[in-house]
């Protein structure tokens, strides 16, 4: 283990309104079509609900923030809206740390039904995904405007029951 692996503290935080310009830079960088500002912002508080992954260097006591999840619990269901790792720190586990604390803040506010989408050609999110029990139940043709600005790219939609 690295000193800087031993020097560091992992956590998760609640999402705030106030936290929106350290987490857009990892949207900016995870998505081919990213969220607005203006978007994300408003997918904060209310029926939403997310967290980021931190990591703090003991000896800078500095922050970093890895990424984050945001979700959506309407009378029973949560959907996963949006979930971003930092490019960098992809492949680490920190996607499946993300996607484990949204299934647990989800079952804690009485889901019962998980659903989210995800683009056909993302073959390491739908890895994750069906490893954490999801099931592929449609799919969207031509939802998501393809990453080379040409054209279109269908949209899986995945389910997990709690």
């Amino acid at each position: 283990m690295s000193n800087a692996a031993k020097n560091s503290t992992k956590y998760f935080t609640e999402i705030a309104q106030a936290d929106v310009d350290k987490l857009m830079p990892i949207e900016l960088a995870c998505h081919s079509h990213p969220w607005s500002e203006k978007t994300f912002s408003s997918c904060i508080g209310g029926r939403y609900f997310g967290d980021f992954f931190q990591v703090t260097e003991k000896d800078l006591s500095a922050e970093h923030a890895i990424g984050f999840y945001i979700g959506e619990y309407v009378i029973g269901e949560a959907t996963l809206m949006d979930i971003c790792v930092v490019p960098t720190e992809q492949g680490k586990g920190y996607g499946k740390a993300l996607l484990n604390q949204f299934l647990a803040q989800a079952k804690k506010l009485g889901t019962t039904k998980v659903f989210l989408e995800v683009r056909a050609k993302n073959i390491a999110a739908q890895m994750l995904y069906m490893n954490a029990g999801f099931i592929e139940i449609d799919r969207r043709t031509g939802y998501y405007p393809s990453s080379s600005g040409f054209g279109y790219e269908d949209a899986i939609v995945m389910s997990l029951k709690c």
